[in-house]
């Protein structure tokens, strides 16, 4: 297709062809990642800038290394050593970066739309620059619903990854929802695919309020489970998400122990779900807590590994589009 999307801030509004676009190109970034010369000359002679004001290992590595292998010349951006510390604004550090000759700008933000804004704003600047939301508070987190989609695709048809691969389909989320901009973007993306979508959490960690306001947008097949056993019985996929303790204000669950007891995924508790079953975390992992270790280690079971790999070819498929968008350039 003739990639027009100019910023990736949200898969709310993904359409089929994208979501196809995506794994297709990540499929053959996939195959160059193989080979002895793992760069291409794709983004050669753009400048990519990670400007990551929250803490990340694994997006800010994936996103860096992958800009790296289309040949791209790379900022990152460091808050604890910036101007933000002398009062400068995050829209003036972004157009620092405008006038340094960024072309795509990846963001990350504990806040929810800080990435939205930004783009607004290089779009009112006429600026041509994208803008790729990296992460923003409880709001999305793109990136890692596209790479969970070519993680799971990918097992269902390595070759020919695509999202009618899907279709009806039982993908079961576990774990703290309520906090997570990943089970937001996955809940978009798998919906679109056909999936059917079973979250289950501690009431507290899913209160009926947010399952109206994700529904508005979900194309249906979304299910409410405040126990495990509905949720995963014949499941074909378990997503389970950390317990974000840092954006937690209050108590929402008793104890560590008593949640792992309710909601922990076990060996055990997988035998509810069909034979082939599959696990995805999208890391940090509270081992122990979420997962047992027996389960996150087992290569027949965990695509935990296979994710950080995804992410890097997905991320190149992200940057390769928007660095190449009809619409990437000035008006």
């Amino acid at each position: 297709m003739n990639w027009t999307r100019r910023h990736i801030l949200s898969l709310e509004d993904f359409t089929l062809e994208e979501y196809n676009a995506v794994l297709q190109t990540a499929a053959s970034f996939r195959e160059v990642l193989s080979r002895k010369t793992k760069k291409v000359p794709a983004l050669q002679g753009q400048v990519v800038a990670n400007m990551f004001f929250e803490p990340s290992t694994r997006t800010r590595s994936s996103f860096e290394l992958a800009a790296k292998r289309l040949s791209a010349d790379i900022l990152n951006f460091s808050p604890g050593s910036s101007s933000l510390t002398k009062g400068e604004t995050i829209l003036d550090t972004a157009k620092t970066y405008l006038a340094m000759g960024a072309n795509i700008m990846t963001i990350r933000h504990k806040q929810a739309g800080v990435p939205q804004i930004i783009a607004a704003e290089m779009d009112k600047l006429n600026s041509g620059v994208s803008i790729l939301n990296a992460g923003d508070g409880l709001h999305q987190h793109p990136s890692q619903g596209l790479l969970d989609l070519f993680t799971i695709t990918s097992v269902l048809d390595r070759e020919s990854p695509c999202v009618e691969l899907l279709s009806g389909k039982k993908i079961a989320i576990v774990g703290d929802i309520l906090h997570s901009r990943v089970a937001r973007s996955n809940i978009y993306s798998l919906t679109a695919a056909g999936a059917e979508v079973h979250l289950c959490a501690p009431p507290t960690l899913l209160p009926k309020l947010f399952l109206d306001t994700v529904n508005q947008q979900a194309a249906g097949n979304l299910y409410i489970h405040w126990q495990l056993k509905p949720a995963l019985t014949k499941a074909d996929f378990v997503m389970t998400l950390r317990l974000q303790k840092e954006r937690m204000q209050g108590n929402f669950i008793p104890s560590l122990r008593e949640y792992h007891q309710l909601y922990g995924i076990t060996r055990d508790r997988l035998k509810m779900c069909n034979p082939t079953v599959r696990v995805l975390h999208p890391g940090p992992v509270n081992r122990g807590v979420e997962i047992t270790s027996e389960v996150m280690d087992d290569q027949g079971l965990s695509l935990i590994p296979q994710q950080v790999t995804s992410g890097v070819s997905v991320r190149m498929a992200l940057l390769y589009l928007i660095g190449n968008s009809s619409n990437n350039s000035l008006n």
